[in-house]
């Protein structure tokens, strides 16, 4: 994304959060418990990533990912506004996080599926970073929910386990059975 569409998206949300202050809510349909590791995968400006924090408290971790430079620095000064320092701002290339196996307890993947050219890629990374016992949070974005279940189940390795109005909650299948 270039540069100054990020600068007007950011905008945009922000305008959007204060007309419609729906974020929290939102964000506690998800389950994330104090000590968890959630990554919030196309963290933007940081809009979720500063909730993420303040939900798994000191003793859990928030990975911000993003591929846009802006992206990052937007979640560094959200960091130092609300003194948190258990986040980490993580410029990914491309696909790749350059995160480790299997450490999210959480992927939040917000208002951004629907951008992804290689859906498929995207999910192997996500099932690759997450705990076996771990899940992903996926909303449709700009696309209906029927192109966001069949781009799921074209990828493979995830099993829907719960479907609502909001988001998909979905669960890492054995690496057996992939």
């Amino acid at each position: 994304m270039p540069d100054i569409a990020f600068r007007l998206m950011s905008a945009i949300m922000a305008l959007k959060d204060l007309v419609y202050p729906t974020i929290d809510k939102r964000v506690t349909a998800f389950g994330i418990r104090a000590g968890m590791t959630v990554v919030d995968y196309g963290c933007g400006p940081g809009r979720y990533t500063i909730r993420f924090a303040k939900l798994v408290d000191r003793g859990g971790n928030v990975y911000a990912l993003d591929v846009q430079p802006l992206a990052i620095e937007a979640v560094k000064r959200q960091m130092a506004a609300h003194a948190l320092d258990n986040i980490v701002p993580v410029l990914a290339k491309g696909y790749d996080t350059g995160l480790p196996d299997r450490i999210a307890d959480m992927v939040c993947a917000l208002d951004m599926f629907f951008a992804l050219r290689e859906p498929s890629t995207f999910l192997r990374e996500v099932h690759r970073i997450t705990k076996p016992e771990g899940v992903l949070i996926l909303d449709d974005g700009h696309q209906s929910r029927q192109s966001t279940l069949a781009k799921v189940r074209a990828a493979g390795g995830w099993r829907i386990a719960e479907e609502t109005r909001d988001h998909l909650k979905c669960v890492p299948l054995d690496n057996a059975t992939r």
